[in-house]
């Protein structure tokens, strides 16, 4: 099944996610951040977890601040609950997702809403450019029935979140890089072109079963990069398979970070530990 895609990509090169740990001992695979691949312009991380290990996840994330770029998290199965220096609260359940545009600063926490059973999920760091590094911090949180969710071919499932296909719209607006962000499940054998935009980086990322991406075989927990195109043609493997496939326009601007500051100069970041450490970052309004 096609959205009358010209062009294909094909696969520049395949990833196996790296194990490690973040937060308060969290487990996780991370596929872009790592020795291997430390960037694809414009993203700057994506993590995976995926455990029904409690131990593994339940200590979650204590507060931390972000400056300079987004995140976008999302669930696949399970709760995470969020706060922030803002004052915002609320629980990430099964199929939501929450992108925030961090901007100037903002201090937040995640932690596991539940004590046991599957915890499934994504996080993906996205840079923005450098005329929007100190805007206003901004959230879009989606509710699970509020993601585009459709099929558009015998076993194909997709669940869009941002970008355009197959006459639908993600919800998710107003992001500088334009992004696409798809979770894609098939059936074994089912098949499916996405359309994405020529030029922007792109990639697949498989949690479930094994796919074939561009004719080249892709297992679980690994990462395929693709090349230039404007499309990728995906394909369920002998047990199906369900994957992400996320893709944006390249910044190609000079990227200086340390842990969860990404400036643009050392002169930026700089500013951004004193800024933290002074107390600077959005604070929730006195009543």
């Amino acid at each position: 099944m096609s959205d009358a895609v010209s062009n294909l990509r094909n696969v520049a090169k395949v990833l196996r996610a790296m194990d490690t740990s973040d937060g308060a001992g969290v487990s996780l695979k991370r596929s872009i951040g790592t020795p291997e691949l430390d960037m694809l312009d414009p993203f700057l991380m994506l993590d995976s977890i995926s455990t029904d290990n409690a131990d593994e996840y339940i200590a979650g994330f204590p507060e931390h601040p972000h400056r300079g770029f987004e995140t976008v998290t999302y669930m696949v199965e399970g709760a995470m609950r969020h706060q922030d220096s803002m004052g915002n609260e609320g629980v990430l359940r099964s199929g939501g997702a929450q992108w925030m545009t961090a901007g100037s600063g903002i201090v937040h926490s995640e932690k596991p809403e539940q004590e046991g059973g599957l915890l499934q999920g994504f996080q993906l760091w996205i840079n923005l450019p450098a005329k929007d590094k100190m805007i206003d911090p901004r959230y879009q949180n989606l509710e699970p029935n509020e993601v585009q969710e459709f099929s558009p071919a015998k076993g194909v499932n997709l669940r869009l979140l941002a970008g355009e296909m197959f006459d639908k719209t993600g919800p998710i607006n107003g992001i500088s890089t334009n992004p696409v962000f798809v979770d894609v499940k098939l059936d074994a054998g089912a098949e499916v072109t996405i359309p994405l935009p020529k030029g922007h980086a792109a990639v697949v990322y498989v949690f479930i079963g094994d796919a074939v991406v561009a004719q080249k075989d892709v297992p679980t927990h690994h990462l395929a990069v693709l090349a230039n195109g404007e499309g990728v043609t995906l394909t369920g493997g002998e047990d199906g398979a369900r994957m992400l496939v996320i893709a944006a326009r390249p910044l190609r601007e000079e990227v200086v970070r340390y842990g969860p500051f990404v400036m643009s100069s050392k002169k930026d970041l700089m500013q951004a530990f004193d800024d933290f450490q002074n107390g600077n970052f959005v604070r929730k309004a006195a009543s």
